[in-house]
């Protein structure tokens, strides 16, 4: 019987990567010196948005483990023999194959770049049970050290190069929010005006970076009762005359998710209706102008709490107001440390990327019922902030029809 490897190299074709050899060897740079401050002599990564971070590479797990491994000298991708070559194509620096003839495969690749014996960093906010305890069995670790919140504080700072891919994506969920808002007339399902605002962005993307992989790109379209929540699914409900809608766009470009959120009505908006989107409005608007070098999330959160306190609604908040931007996705989440939450403290500084993004739900039977929610992408910058969103919102533009 012919032996079978457990783990080999399938190098083919040429790279494709979504930014530049010197931006990921920047990141790098970036990494091992948290690894030379913890002491940490090999980082093993295993979540999406790490890999991807630091090497570029996506990966689509479908139960198999992942992982990127990072040492002194070499960062390597680990992946399953059933995606072939791809993750080399898609991963700066190497990229090592495992197979399923043998289980644990997947830890021999691992233990051929980390050793063993080693102090190990690793993300403890994504590893599961089972595959810490195989770390621990396969790399005989001299110590293991969580390095996830130091990632994500690097990750809050966002390249010249990110920011430039923040903002086609900002440019491409405007082009879905105009296909959707073009889509909107009484009786459409809200399937089908989902559908498309999610073909116009993809067809966008396409156009704007013909070399990427395409995939994950979605829209949350929301009507009536449905606009309760932030991230209701879509159905098949047909729109009505007077019904509030949720319009939300999601391009994804190399893992890097962007967004569009505007409260809309179709062909008229009642009274009750308009009072509580006109102070969602001003909440949105002073919300932005607190986004500034300096202030801390949990300050501004206070302070749009006031705001809504004094109009007697901010017992209609349903979550925080705004969000970190970059690699991140409804599959593996955000940058947690920057997020607009009372129990938040960090400092805006230049190179943050957060969104604004109020929302009020108020209840069925009651005047005004249904979710209110504007989203703007913003940049801080050395002043203040680059609104890089450019759909209009409120009552004068979004009453359709």
């Amino acid at each position: 019987m012919t032996d079978r490897p457990q783990y080999y190299r399938f190098h083919q074709g040429e790279k494709s990567l979504p930014f530049a050899d010197a931006e990921y060897e920047a990141r790098l740079i970036g990494l091992r010196r948290i690894m030379a401050d913890r002491d940490v002599a090999v980082a093993v990564f295993t979540s999406m948005h790490n890999i991807a971070y630091y090497s570029g590479f996506l990966y689509c797990a479908f139960g198999r483990p992942y992982a990127l491994i990072v040492t002194e000298h070499e960062c390597v991708t680990i992946s399953a023999g059933i995606d072939a070559a791809q993750p080399w194509r898609r991963s700066f620096g190497d990229n090592i194959t495992y197979t399923d003839w043998e289980r644990s495969n997947y830890w021999r690749a691992v233990r051929s770049v980390a050793g063993i014996g080693r102090v190990v960093g690793y993300e403890a906010d994504h590893i599961s049970v089972v595959q810490a305890q195989a770390l621990r069995h396969h790399l005989h670790p001299t110590g293991l050290i969580d390095i996830s919140p130091d990632t994500m504080q690097q990750r809050m700072y966002k390249s010249e190069a990110e920011r430039a891919l923040i903002r086609a994506g900002a440019a491409v969920a405007d082009v879905g929010g105009a296909a959707i808002r073009d889509a909107i007339k009484p009786g459409t399902r809200e399937i089908d005006v989902a559908m498309a605002g999610r073909d116009a962005m993809e067809l966008e993307i396409a156009k704007r970076y013909p070399e990427a992989e395409y995939r994950d790109t979605w829209v949350w379209f929301q009507s009536g009762i449905n606009t309760d929540g932030a991230h209701n699914p879509v159905t098949a409900r047909e729109l009505q005359q007077g019904d509030i809608l949720s319009l939300n766009t999601f391009p994804m470009i190399s893992g890097y998710y962007t967004a569009l959120e505007r409260t809309l009505f179709v062909g008229e908006v009642d009274d009750a209706s308009r009072k509580i989107w006109e102070v969602n409005v001003a909440a949105h608007e002073y919300g932005m102008s607190l986004l500034k070098p300096g202030a801390s999330c949990a300050e501004v959160t206070a302070q749009i709490n006031a705001f809504f306190e004094e109009r007697d609604l901010l017992k209609y908040r349903t979550f925080g107001y705004g969000h970190s931007f970059g690699l991140l996705s409804h599959y593996y989440g955000r940058e947690a440390g920057l997020e607009l939450r009372e129990d938040i403290d960090t400092i805006l500084q230049p190179g943050m990327v957060i969104s604004m993004e109020p929302m009020l739900t108020i209840p069925e039977g009651e005047p005004g019922a249904g979710g209110y929610r504007e989203h703007d992408i913003l940049f801080i910058t050395e002043d203040g902030n680059e609104n890089i969103t450019g759909f209009p919102y409120g009552p004068e533009h979004n009453v359709i029809g």
